[in-house]
């Protein structure tokens, strides 16, 4: 169906509005998928919190311009599914690596972080980019450390004591 050009307006100015509030975004070939694994991929998007479209290049092309995936334009060719991580920036990698582990026919073609475009190698180092409850954890982790061997160390001053004034005691009893 040939959509009008305020289809057309509307379909840029929503895609807009996503990529200028999204983290990163993935673009895939999906030549080949059936319409039962696209929308497998379209469930799974929607309960990560990653927004999943299919649109034409010349108007996702629109859509970037003035946004920090404006580097994606020129590799926006071929039937393409964007991916745009709203909620965290490994979010949308982590979508369409697991989809494409059991689906071959899904293909990365570009992949976008922080205004830069990166290699489609770099999907699995996106993708493994910790959620931010687990950049949380980390942090406290590494904040708690020291904290906690200063408390070993300073419990360890009385221990040693004890252990020592014990072992006298004990030597004492043996020799007695």
């Amino acid at each position: 169906m040939a959509l009008n050009l305020d289809d057309k307006k509307v379909i840029v100015s929503e895609l807009a509005a996503v990529a200028a509030s999204a983290h990163s975004a993935v673009a895939a070939e999906y030549r080949g998928l059936t319409v039962g694994q696209m929308t497998e991929l379209r469930k799974q998007a929607r309960s990560s919190g990653v927004y999943l479209r299919v649109v034409k290049n010349s108007l996702a092309r629109r859509a970037v311009e003035g946004t920090d995936f404006e580097c994606m334009q020129q590799g926006l060719v071929g039937p393409l599914v964007l991916a745009f991580s709203k909620e965290e920036p490994g979010s949308a990698a982590r979508l369409v690596k697991s989809f494409a582990k059991t689906h071959d026919k899904l293909q990365v073609k570009l992949v976008s972080f922080g205004g830069q475009m990166l290699g489609a190698g770099d999907l699995d180092r996106l993708a493994s980019m910790p959620t931010r409850d687990e950049a949380i954890s980390l942090l406290m982790a590494v904040m708690k450390a020291p904290l906690d061997k200063f408390a070993r160390t300073v419990n360890e001053v009385p221990g040693k004591l004890v252990r020592t004034v014990a072992a006298i005691r004990d030597q004492k009893q043996a020799a007695a």
